[in-house]
């Protein structure tokens, strides 16, 4: 089966955000198909909706949104597919929140507002924290066991394919989870609450064809 994979470099979410490419794509990535989604020093192949605000420093998306939400879709339309980044949440006055969406989508109705789609939670402060599977507003596959913690790095990997999802982070599997509602959209990260987040290299695997092709 041919795969296509897409990689974000580094991301740091808040009421500042911002998506560093710390290593961007190695050698071995690049042979199993991995495709950087930051280009250069712009938002080319991005769409910004919600009240934050981004921009592009020397390959580093940052955003702010104080007191507000925002999200960041990346280009390509996704069915089947598998995603990971390095991330770190840091509180700016609030409890830090972020969160990884795919097959996630824009309401047609109000754009800017929540996606409609999957999320893999980023949140170390409530009851369904990171690595749990969130459905809008509703916590839906439990995560395991909380390991990581505000101010740390840690790794997050998603991978849907048809109605099985698994999520794992620092490559423990702490979710699995069935589910039919969301079949294709995009993959896209959240600055909320008045947090910072910063990732590593995140990457993306598209396991059917792509409605929308990156441009490479």
């Amino acid at each position: 089966m041919h795969t296509i994979r897409y990689v974000f470099g580094a991301l740091a979410i808040a009421t500042m955000f911002a998506f560093w490419q710390l290593a961007g794509v190695s050698a071995a990535e690049k042979d199993e198909g991995w495709i950087p989604l930051i280009k250069g020093n712009t938002l080319d192949g991005w769409t910004v909706r919600g009240n934050a605000k981004w921009k592009n420093e020397n390959g580093v998306l940052i955003g702010e949104s104080p007191g507000g939400q925002g999200h960041l879709y990346a280009a390509p339309e996704l069915t089947d597919l598998e995603v990971k980044g390095v991330f770190r949440v840091t509180s700016q006055g609030k409890s830090a929140n972020s969160g990884l969406y795919f097959r996630a989508n824009p309401p047609a109705d109000k754009p800017n507002d929540y996606p409609k789609g999957y999320e893999a939670q980023i949140c170390h402060s409530q009851d369904a924290f990171t690595g749990w599977l969130w459905k809008p507003g509703t916590p839906t596959g439990k995560a395991s066991k909380m390991i990581t913690k505000d101010g740390e790095w840690f790794s997050m990997r998603v991978k849907a394919v048809g109605s099985d999802i698994t999520i794992w982070v620092n490559d423990e599997e702490v979710m699995n989870y069935k589910d039919e509602e969301y079949k294709k959209g995009f993959i896209a990260v959240q600055c909320h609450n008045d947090t910072l987040v910063t990732t590593g290299p995140f990457a993306g695997t598209q396991l059917a064809p792509p409605s929308v092709v990156l441009n490479t």
